[in-house]
């Protein structure tokens, strides 16, 4: 059994969980919160009656971090139908396909960091406005703290904090998944340097293990 295939393959799905758990979250949070997007929104709570005064940041945020979960769960499901096949067939992918491999891994790997740190300084741009009054950021979840816009609070520190362990754990899934093609592709290279290697030791042995010449071949070859 190919192992490196077969942890490949176990890594694969478990970024596809993880990626549901990216994008799944970040959508809830934006229908809640009637389009809106809290990563990086900041806001002051007026004397009078208690509320929030929020400044919205863009959308493009939260638009951002869901279509990077959904890049990540198609390149999953993709990756998870191509292994799954070369498993069942015992072959393995080629040169030039582990070659994509790393460099689509290292790809995804840097779009699952970037979400990964929007999510993280984002929310903890919202969270340091609201703990000015509340102890903890969690305690907002229970208070309306927001009657002009109509947002509903319920939920959104935990679909928040999934959304970002989420990010981290797939940024280092596909870390691991680009080490495993980069060893993959190390380990072709060895076999291809091995095959030169026997392949000119038997031209040595060969041409080593002719007679010599003598005058009279020489002359019919002349």
């Amino acid at each position: 059994m190919n192992v490196l295939l077969v942890i490949q393959l176990t890594v694969y799905i478990l970024a596809l969980v993880l990626a549901l758990c990216i994008s799944v979250p970040v959508i809830i949070h934006q229908k809640d919160f009637k389009g809106h997007c809290l990563l990086f929104s900041r806001g002051t709570w007026r004397e009078t009656d208690g509320q929030f005064v929020i400044s919205w940041a863009p959308s493009a945020y939260c638009v951002f971090v869901i279509i990077s979960g959904v890049i990540l769960l198609t390149a999953c499901c993709i990756q998870i139908h191509r292994l799954g096949h070369f498993l069942y067939r015992g072959l393995d992918s080629s040169f030039l396909s582990a070659f994509v491999d790393a460099v689509g891994s290292a790809f995804l790997c840097f779009l699952s960091l970037a979400s990964a740190m929007i999510i993280t300084l984002g929310f903890g741009t919202w969270c340091g406005d609201i703990t000015q009054r509340f102890e903890e950021c969690s305690y907002a979840e229970d208070e309306n703290i927001d009657q002009v816009d109509n947002i509903n609070t319920a939920g959104f520190y935990l679909l928040l904090g999934t959304a970002q362990f989420g990010a981290w754990a797939s940024w280092a899934c596909w870390v691991g998944l680009a080490v495993c093609a980069v060893l993959k592709l190390c380990r072709y290279h060895q076999r291809e340097n091995i095959r030169v290697s026997m392949a000119k030791e038997r031209r040595r042995l060969l041409t080593d293990g002719l007679p010599p010449r003598s005058h009279s071949d020489e002359a019919m070859l002349s």
